[in-house]
């Protein structure tokens, strides 16, 4: 992973947490438990694979205090409440250290308008092109084939990766990562039916993008009808995501691969959307709401909880109940038809 060379003890400077045993160990990588070897760490967060902390070649486990005794068996260790959140807080410090840091500037390819802002630090990257009224905050990254259209603001230390389209007054907050082939701020998907044929609305709103927000590859985020869509701070979109015109996600809500949210649906905070789920249209989902992979969502949600199933979907632990009994149903099948018989 990385040629660098770190010293346990600088970790728990750096990260905090209870070294035990390897003041004198130095380790040059971040590794799975079943691949580390003397010179990596590893984490344990998942029970499934507790079976592999006494086999594990690795120079130093991160591991939950309930776990601290067997980890100190088998050599340095370092115990922390919440190991997953220490390895991500970990990968973040490695990465800092260890990756190349861009430098400010423009390319001598990238078309810059005479009329954008640029901010101290920005760095440009060959072919993209940044339109009048734009506005890039210090220290953000505009990649190559990027296009930042008229009237756009990109906030202070927000990355856009190669070949994202970032649309007209669209806006995004500080500290944002967009990662390639991003669209954001395409037309919104509304037409009026005529005779005729489809009589196009044109979509008037903008996209509303907040702080510390991820947005995967390919993902498509659509400018709002009149008023604008809104995807509030903190929220994490996987890859090949569809949020249509005039959603409202809020703050630190999470979706994985494929989901797609129809028109003018409002999603709570602290939510997560399991991939392939389908939100249909007009609906409003409560703070803490939770659906599982490819359940699709046809009514509003007024309580948090777990809510699980194609079509219908319900209540987590009563679609289980139902899911086992329709595994069953060969089963009473044959016995209603003995019975029958008799």
């Amino acid at each position: 992973m990385s040629s660098t060379s770190v010293a346990l003890t600088e970790l728990i400077a750096a990260l905090g947490g209870d070294l035990l045993g390897g003041s004198d160990v130095r380790i040059d990588r971040i590794a799975p438990l079943d691949e580390a070897d003397a010179q990596s760490i590893s984490f344990l967060a998942n029970p499934r694979y507790q079976a592999q902390l006494a086999s594990t070649a690795a120079g130093c486990v991160i591991v939950a205090p309930a776990l601290a005794d067997a980890a100190a068996v088998r050599g340095a260790a370092i115990v922390t409440p919440d190991p997953y959140l220490y390895f991500a807080r970990l990968t973040q410090w490695w990465v800092a250290r260890t990756r190349p840091v861009a430098a400010a500037g423009v390319h001598p390819s990238a078309i810059v308008s005479p009329d954008a802002r640029l901010g101290q630090g920005v760095e440009v990257g060959p072919l993209a092109v940044i339109e009048a009224g734009a506005v890039i905050g210090d220290n953000a990254r505009i990649g190559a084939h990027c296009i930042v259209e008229r009237g756009a603001f990109v906030g202070e230390g927000t990355r856009l990766a190669p070949r994202v389209v970032f649309g007209f007054d669209c806006r995004i907050g500080a500290r944002g990562i967009v990662h390639s082939g991003v669209v954001i701020g395409a037309d919104g998907f509304g037409f009026a039916p005529s005779k005729g044929g489809y009589v196009k609305i044109e979509q008037l709103g903008a996209v509303r993008i907040g702080d510390d927000v991820e947005i995967g590859a390919n993902t498509c985020i659509d400018r709002g009808a009149l008023a604008d869509t809104v995807v509030e701070d903190g929220v994490k979109l996987d890859n090949l995501i569809q949020i249509a015109h005039n959603v409202h996600i809020g703050r630190n809500t999470a979706m994985a691969g494929c989901a797609a949210v129809a028109g003018s649906t409002r999603i709570g905070a602290n939510c997560t959307i399991g991939g392939a789920a389908n939100i249909i249209g007009h609906l409003t989902l409560v703070d803490g709401v939770h659906i599982s992979a490819a359940t699709t969502i046809t009514r509003s949600i007024g309580a948090p909880g777990v809510y699980s199933g194609p079509h219908p979907f319900e209540e987590n632990s009563s679609w289980q109940k139902n899911a086992a009994t329709l595994r069953q149903l060969h089963t009473l099948r044959d016995r209603v038809r003995a019975l029958e018989k008799k």
